[in-house]
């Protein structure tokens, strides 16, 4: 437009001039408006596609039925009274589906519900965080002295091992199937070590410090004999009291002088675990609620996430989730 309106401005009069300077000006203006308009209608549209999900998300939560206080069974009838699970699947860690914050509340509102006769921890997981296992122990023990009439049973499915385990010693009893695998009472702290690698490839590492064992655990410097010992006593710090926590839990029904191994991290089936005192029987969820607690009908406590999240997630608003690096895990094992 410019080159057209020189072409056509060239020795013309000022008026003429003027004029094509306010059809520009017009015009810029005029794209700058309908940008604008395009934007605020992105924006406005972006809304109400959240607004839907939110709504979306609401009527899930209704539909999965965690927070209705009225339960019904299979036809369709009001239960007067039923047996509430928790689910403890994976490993148990503050961000997962197995984090201290989610089991606590679970198990705050079973107890707390005047109609769930008793309540299962129903276990899959292979452990994880010592601390959000100890949280966990902690906060069951102290339920259990609120509420001393309703009953704590654990249900260990495929595994239920290391600090699995150590939340399962807390609750009143342990129930497992005959080849479920038990136990793992032990610490781990895993690294690994490229000094070697550093070399061959001719990297130098720099590292500034201002403690004589500061990077005693960085994976490109080398270990010192004093450093591991004080590792090792740190671990088995942490091991001794995995041990006096299962000892506190479990009582006489654990028998510890024949089984020397008891504490070394080894693993067992459910068969074995029984005969050790690790577990009180064998069994289901199902049988736990219909032979041990008196009634049958299992409602899920286990706190989720709300259906906002979920369909965010599904719809890849999540995709951008952090990714955690770990050169060295500490573990219940």
């Amino acid at each position: 437009m410019l080159e057209q309106r020189n072409q056509q401005t060239e020795g013309s009069d000022p008026s003429t001039e003027r004029l094509w300077q306010m059809m520009e000006k017009t015009l810029n203006e005029a794209t700058v408006e309908q940008r604008r308009r395009r934007r605020w209608g992105i924006f406005f549209k972006g809304l109400t596609f959240l607004y839907l999900l939110f709504i979306l998300g609401a009527i899930f939560q209704i539909i999965s039925g965690k927070n209705d206080p009225y339960r019904f069974d299979e036809n369709g009838q009001l239960l007067d009274a039923y047996t509430a699970v928790i689910q403890l699947n994976g490993v148990i860690a503050a961000d997962s589906d197995a984090s201290g914050d989610r089991l606590i509340t679970s198990l705050r509102r079973a107890y707390k519900d005047p109609k769930a006769k008793g309540i299962i921890l129903r276990i899959n997981s292979g452990g994880g965080s010592p601390v959000q296992s100890g949280y966990v122990y902690d906060e069951i023990n102290r339920l259990r002295t609120l509420y001393p009439t309703k009953k704590l049973y654990s249900v260990i499915m495929e595994i239920g091992a290391s600090g699995a385990y150590y939340i399962a010693s807390a609750t009143d009893e342990i129930y497992a199937d005959k080849a479920s695998l038990v136990g793992s009472i032990g610490v781990t702290g895993a690294s690994f070590g490229f000094v070697d690698t550093m070399d061959k490839l001719g990297v130098e590492r720099r590292l500034y410090t201002s403690g004589e064992h500061k990077a005693f655990l960085d994976p490109f410097m080398p270990m010192r004999d004093d450093e591991t010992e004080f590792w090792k006593e740190v671990l088995g710090g942490v091991h001794e009291q995995f041990i006096d926590v299962v000892k506190k839990g479990r009582g006489d029904r654990l028998d510890v002088e024949g089984n020397p191994d008891l504490f070394s991290g080894l693993i067992w089936n459910g068969e074995q675990a029984l005969e050790m005192g690790l577990i009180d029987g064998l069994g289901s969820a199902g049988y736990v609620a219909r032979e041990i607690i008196g009634a049958p009908h299992l409602v899920d406590f286990t706190v989720e996430e709300d259906g906002f999240s979920k369909v965010l997630k599904r719809l890849g608003a999540s995709a951008g989730a952090e990714i955690r690096s770990k050169l060295t895990e500490f573990n219940w094992q």
